[in-house]
């Protein structure tokens, strides 16, 4: 059964950058999409960012485009993002998930949905 385990989270200032890790285990991550979805209090889940089985193309909500950087290694079965410039609006608990339903897919990620299991979350405040 597949485990991921996010962290990096914290306070951080506007501004400011954030490195969230997503440490897999039982399975390998090389033939399947990872991405990250977050969540502030009483909105529904957003898709952040999204990244093919090989890291070939990434994907980006809008409201971080430019700023968040997706990125992974098959060889550790771990995912990475990078926030940069963050501002208030991107407090929320950022889940790491795992697109297990589809292998070596070559289609565009861009909803939550598109991934089936979830870790527990890490927090993400941004103060202003």
């Amino acid at each position: 059964q597949v485990h991921l385990v996010e962290s990096g989270g914290g306070l951080v200032q506007a501004g400011g950058s954030l490195r969230l890790s997503c440490a897999v285990s039982g399975r390998t991550i090389n033939s399947i999409g990872m991405g990250w979805i977050r969540q502030a209090p009483g909105k529904e889940r957003e898709f952040v960012a999204g990244i093919r089985w090989n890291g070939g193309n990434t994907y980006y909500a809008d409201s971080v485009k430019g700023r968040f950087t997706i990125s992974r290694d098959n060889a550790k079965n771990t995912v990475w993002l990078q926030m940069n410039n963050l501002k208030p609006e991107d407090t929320a608990v950022y889940y790491c998930g795992a697109d297990q339903l589809r292998t070596y897919y070559s289609g565009t990620y861009y909803r939550a949905n598109d991934f089936d299991s979830w870790g527990q979350g890490t927090q993400v405040t941004v103060s202003s």
